[in-house]
């Protein structure tokens, strides 16, 4: 079978390759997945990179969510041959895959397999984060990389929930799709000054919560937009650099700065949450209400243009690899 291999790390577009792999087997508590589709999410490229909170253990297999059918049962496990799933584990990008029972979240008839195929990493995160940063109805929530499939996720959530958004972009190509999606007011961090136009959107009060991917300079401009006892969740550094923080605004705002990564999210909470959140992210996707669009499909033989694809700025979709 194919299967994208690295067996060093690096720049993506470099280092992935199409491999010749032998089957592979379920053990105990796992289960074999024929792979239909999977996403090329950051943290995918990050892991690749050897910049993630996960260390590739080479030679790796590369991807962390997808879907398929299941294909082969390890001992132990008690599933139903042939159903649906959305599953995490690395090395999706496979004809075959192997993940642990648990990880495992049957899908639905009714939603489609390009949707199931990002059941997982940015809806997950998107509704964990959206919970986590206690913004009230009629309050305001900024987010950077405001078209990303995440940011287009969590611009949904909150205009369900009554919340306020505001979004920054480096370009205005999606301005008018953002707004569709419920985003109350955009700024362009290359043409406005992000902390004035904030000021005047917010009649000075500045916002609730933060929620950054990007770091560097845009994070440190977005400190300056929270309100008193406001607070800022980091999930990326998609810059590449840290943010400078202003320990005066901190101490006087007084607000909160920290991080937010779902694997420790969902080792924290309690099962109850879990299955939660689970079930209104189901719900949402398999309804249509909420929409995750899919820019361009690739074969694992063309992975070096997908994540090339992946990579670039101005998507309006997500990439998908479909064996």
């Amino acid at each position: 079978m194919k299967s994208i291999i690295f067996e060093k790390t690096g720049k993506p577009t470099e280092i992935l390759k199409s491999t010749d792999v032998p089957m592979p087997e379920p053990g105990p508590n796992e289960v074999r997945v024929k792979v239909i589709a999977a996403p090329i999410n950051p943290s995918d490229l990050m892991f690749v990179q050897n910049l993630y909170g996960i260390r590739p253990q080479l030679p790796s297999g590369a991807g962390f969510e997808g879907m398929g059918i299941v294909d082969a049962l390890g001992e132990g496990v008690q599933m139903r041959m042939g159903m649906r799933v959305s599953f995490t584990s690395i090395g999706t990008w496979s004809e075959y895959a192997i993940a642990h029972h648990r990880s495992l979240i049957p899908v639905p008839d009714s939603m489609p397999d390009d949707i199931a195929a990002q059941l997982f990493v940015n809806p997950f995160t998107a509704y964990a984060m959206v919970q986590d940063a206690k913004v009230p109805e009629g309050g305001w929530l900024m987010l950077t990389a405001a078209g990303s499939a995440f940011g287009k996720m969590v611009i949904q959530l909150c205009k369900m929930r009554g919340i306020n958004t505001i979004g920054t972009v480096r370009r205005d190509g999606l301005n008018e799709e953002l707004k569709a999606l419920g985003l109350t007011e955009v700024v362009n961090v290359e043409t406005e000054n992000l902390t004035a136009r904030v000021k005047q959107i917010t009649a000075g009060a500045g916002v609730n919560c933060v929620l950054d991917a990007v770091g560097g300079h845009t994070a440190s401009e977005a400190l300056k937009c929270l309100g008193r006892g406001g607070a800022m969740l980091i999930y990326g550094v998609l810059s590449m650099q840290n943010p400078t923080i202003d320990a005066g605004l901190l101490i006087f705002r007084e607000l909160t700065v920290r991080g937010f990564w779902l694997t420790d999210w969902m080792r924290r909470v309690d099962s109850h949450t879990r299955q939660d959140v689970a079930q209104n992210v189901i719900s949402l996707l398999a309804s249509g209400a909420i929409q995750l669009p899919v820019e361009a499909s690739y074969s694992l033989d063309q992975i070096a243009e997908a994540v090339d694809h992946a990579d670039r700025h101005g998507r309006w979709g997500k990439i998908l690899i479909k064996p």
